[in-house]
């Protein structure tokens, strides 16, 4: 047996090839003139397509108001993004408004933007010519300005939702398509919804008739979730080379998270040509949600010799953006989540702290300053002055962030957010930090940014304990006719009002108290609490959400549940608002986030009100120049 070994290691001896210094050297060269030779490919841009103001809001629970969600697309804006799919317009006058506004307001920006163009704006529409119509309408007032219409092309829906045939479906898609080249739009996106599911044949057909008609981005959608990404990636490589005029538009994805694939599709798609990705922040959206911009991105930034595409994201914008639209969708980011999540950076492994406090990258692939994270370091304290504080501010800010701007807009705010500081350092003796300063800039600029004013907290006194009935003592201005200086304070006007409750706890009974004030029938929907950095005096932020109700019984409290479904099945027909509030006390924080949540409620319901008198005076406009006519 020995033997046998031996002479097989003779036979591997005798064959191994020459190893002498001049051959190494002469393999080496060849291999070196053989790169040299086959320079890599040119890099080719891929397109960020934003769709957190439009999917990203159809997210259960998700009522952004119109100041929000231009505020959101100004920061996707300075975040890079290429195009923001600003809204719906034709789902109701509150949408077309928006999209309308952002086109306006944020269409020309090109601050921090690298490619020095402003953001391309887009608006959602089905293959039907009123819809299209009316998304052009909102769309047109930006420089750069997209129609996105889609129709389904599966059997599934083609037979079930839709009840036509595979030729009705291109006949439709072709006409949408040609309509909307007709009206004078240059940009225009097909989508051929829950395409991973649709035939592939078909789907060559259907897109290469849109194409024909004027398409120039084509969009392939996992609506449901369901592919996987070998699945998605050929999908898209079969698609760009067996249909015609492919080589001619962009394409593009769509995919959904139902399965938790949706990032690993979208970059499937990528390897194999796709050059734009649909995308939400903090993957909100649908069901199980969307692609995560934050996600691809640093996918793209972690692996540049990978992928064959660059993009024009700032990524230091990237953590900034998650807070806003946390903060403004309510929709919390789940600790664990990729990139953006509390624990992204954290380390609990004795052996990982270990490896992090010699080198970092022993086990961080991204450091936290690339996605702009705040540091926890200790930056002020109570007997910081206000030059301290103003500098400190500046730095954390930078000069291209939406808090800037707004300080910038509005010096005054300041002296109010300095005496806010004031106030936290007295009671948080271990000193603030940039989380802190955060959550103060937000508690600042969030009441502004959800709407008009009607109700501010004055005060709140609750007498609480084990066996006794909570009661609470609230105390606010109604705001409807008063008048405010530059920084915000009241100046005349306002009336201050003064009533108690009692209540199953303290908040319950702090929540009463506020719709006995307000006059308000809210149902509690949701509460949740939550600290914004570490110890027991921090900081703590309050989510709410509520909808009205007619019922005394439910007055400020929460909807009961059973077998999972709502007692009450009108729940899910109501509009659902959400506030926030932040304070070291989570009673005062509850208080501010219910009354900011029915400030929301009170502002949409008064904007209704305006949509519809000047809905009524265009219909009285129309009849009045039809019976000229006539």
């Amino acid at each position: 047996m020995l033997s046998h070994i031996a002479r097989r290691q003779q036979q591997r001896v005798s064959a191994a090839p020459c190893t002498s210094t001049a051959a190494v050297r002469a393999r080496l060269q060849s291999r070196a003139m053989a790169t040299t030779a086959a320079p890599l490919p040119e890099k080719q841009k891929l397109i960020i397509f934003d769709t957190t103001l439009r999917d990203g809001e159809q997210s259960p629970g998700v009522t952004l108001t119109t100041e929000e969600k231009v505020e959101i697309a100004k920061q996707l804006s300075r975040l890079g993004v290429d195009v923001c799919e600003a809204g719906f317009p034709i789902a109701s006058p509150g949408d077309f408004e928006a999209v309308q506004r952002i086109a306006k307001e944020v269409g020309g920006l090109t601050a921090n933007r690298s490619s020095g163009k402003p953001m391309r704006i887009a608006g959602l529409a089905r293959a039907v010519e009123p819809d299209i119509a009316r998304c052009f309408e909102a769309v047109k007032h930006a420089p750069l300005h997209r129609i996105h219409t889609f129709l389904a092309t599966s059997d599934i829906h083609l037979k079930y939702k839709l009840k036509i045939s595979r030729a009705e479906c291109i006949t439709r898609a072709r006409a949408a398509v040609a309509f909307a080249k007709s009206i004078g739009c240059n940009d225009i996106e097909f989508s051929t919804e829950d395409a991973g599911r649709s035939e592939r044949a078909f789907l060559c057909d259907v897109l290469a008739e849109v194409i024909a008609a004027g398409a120039t981005t084509l969009n392939i959608p996992d609506t449901v979730g369901y592919n996987m990404p070998d699945e998605y990636g050929s999908m898209i490589k079969y698609l760009i080379q067996n249909t015609e005029g492919g080589d001619k538009v962009t394409w593009s994805t769509h995919c959904h998270n139902d399965l938790g694939l949706a990032t690993a599709n979208s970059l499937a798609g990528v390897l194999n040509g796709a050059r734009q990705v649909e995308c939400t922040i903090n993957g909100i959206g649908e069901r199980a949600g969307n692609t995560s911009l934050e996600e691809v991105i640093m996918s793209l930034h972690t692996h540049p010799s990978y992928f064959p595409v660059y993009h024009s994201v700032d990524t230091t914008q990237i953590y900034m953006t998650s807070q806003l639209v946390t903060k403004k969708s309510g929709m919390v980011i789940q600790p664990n989540k990729a990139i953006v999540g509390s624990n992204a950076f954290a380390h609990e492994s004795g052996i990982h702290q270990d490896g992090v406090l010699k080198h970092k990258e022993t086990y961080e692939i991204i450091q936290p300053q690339t996605i702009g994270l705040p540091s926890n370091s200790m930056v002020l304290g109570k007997l910081s002055g206000r030059a301290a504080f103003k500098q400190r501010i500046e730095q954390i800010l930078g000069n291209n962030s939406m808090y800037a701007e707004k300080l910038a807009q509005n010096p005054e705010a300041f002296q109010t957010l300095f005496a806010s500081f004031k106030k936290l350092a007295d009671m948080k003796k271990g000193g603030l930090n940039e989380q802190d300063l955060y959550a103060l800039l937000d508690d600042q600029f969030n009441l502004v940014s959800s709407g008009k004013e009607t109700y501010r907290l004055k005060s709140v006194q609750v007498v609480s304990g084990n066996g006794v009935q909570s009661m609470s003592t609230v105390s606010l201005h109604d705001l409807s006719n008063a008048t405010f200086s530059e920084d915000g304070s009241i100046v005349d006007g306002a009336i201050e009002k003064m009533d108690a409750a009692t209540g199953e706890g303290a908040v319950h009974a702090i929540f009463r108290s506020i719709n006995r004030l307000t006059g308000m029938r809210n149902v509690l929907a949701s509460y949740e609490v939550k600290s914004v950095t570490e110890g027991s005096d921090s900081l703590g932020r309050v989510v709410v959400r509520v909808h009205e109700s007619t019922s005394d019984e439910n007055d400020g409290a929460a909807p009961k549940y059973h077998d999972g479904k709502q007692e009450d099945s009108s729940f899910t027909d109501k509009e659902v608002y959400q506030g926030t509030g932040t304070d070291p006390d989570v009673l005062i924080a509850s208080a501010k986030a219910y009354i900011n949540a029915i400030n929301r409620l009170l502002a949409t319901r008064q904007q209704r009100v305006n949509t519809d008198k000047v809905d009524l005076k265009a219909k009285a406009e129309i009849r009045k120049e039809g019976a000229a006519a006539v």
